[in-house]
């Protein structure tokens, strides 16, 4: 395995290095749509994108002290509240304060992807140059050399732009959805501990 490892290692680093400087701004620009998209799938975990809202209403009502997990934090400070208008409130401030930054990240994912191809293209142009530079410079072995390394920079760029630009698509279109899963959630709870807290009023109200 680390034979295997090493191999790819010492087969990479050379076409990397043909790539020119257009690969490390490549580099720079896959860390943060990875980084980005990996803090982002971790922060919506946390706040139960991956759960499901009905099994976590049937254990907090049939426990409500030993319910456990996100969508069940949620239900209980929401179920605490004093009355319906501040449950509203509790829900307007988790949609400023929590939900809000999910959508500014993915803002920022989103620009990040739209310029992969554009930093490919972009190495496209300097490695065509080199080519360029090479033919008006004449013949020789030296010039063959440069144009060969103008044609790797370009195309290599490229591709490494194009494919940077199809994965980082593709998590974004994930985490966009999950983003939206995690909304329709959060908005079935408040419906449904809404509708708890009238009819916890409405029963309490002959007693009262």
């Amino acid at each position: 395995m680390m034979g295997e490892l090493l191999r790819i290692h010492a087969e990479a680093v050379p076409i990397w290095i043909s790539g020119g400087w257009g690969m490390i701004a490549l580099a720079i620009d896959a860390v943060i749509i990875f980084v980005v998209g990996w803090s982002l799938t971790f922060r919506l975990a946390q706040f139960g994108a991956f759960a499901q809202p009905e099994p976590a209403w049937r254990k907090w009502n049939a426990s409500p002290e030993s319910a456990r997990g996100p969508l069940s934090r949620i239900i209980r400070a929401a179920m605490a509240s004093a009355n319906p208008e501040a449950m509203q409130f509790y829900f307007e401030s988790l949609h400023a304060a929590e939900f809000r930054p999910f959508s500014r990240d993915l803002k920022a994912m989103k620009v990040a992807v739209t310029a992969a191809p554009l930093l490919g293209l972009l190495g496209t142009v300097t490695g065509m140059l080199t080519t360029f530079q090479a033919l008006s410079a004449g013949g020789g072995e030296k010039t063959m050399d440069m144009i060969a390394r103008g044609i790797s920079e370009a195309l290599i760029t490229t591709e490494t732009g194009l494919v940077l630009a199809l994965s980082g698509l593709i998590f974004q279109y994930s985490l966009t959805r999950l983003h939206d899963k995690l909304n329709k959630i959060v908005a079935h709870l408040e419906t449904q501990c809404g509708q708890a807290f009238h009819h916890r009023l409405a029963t309490a109200a002959p007693a009262a």
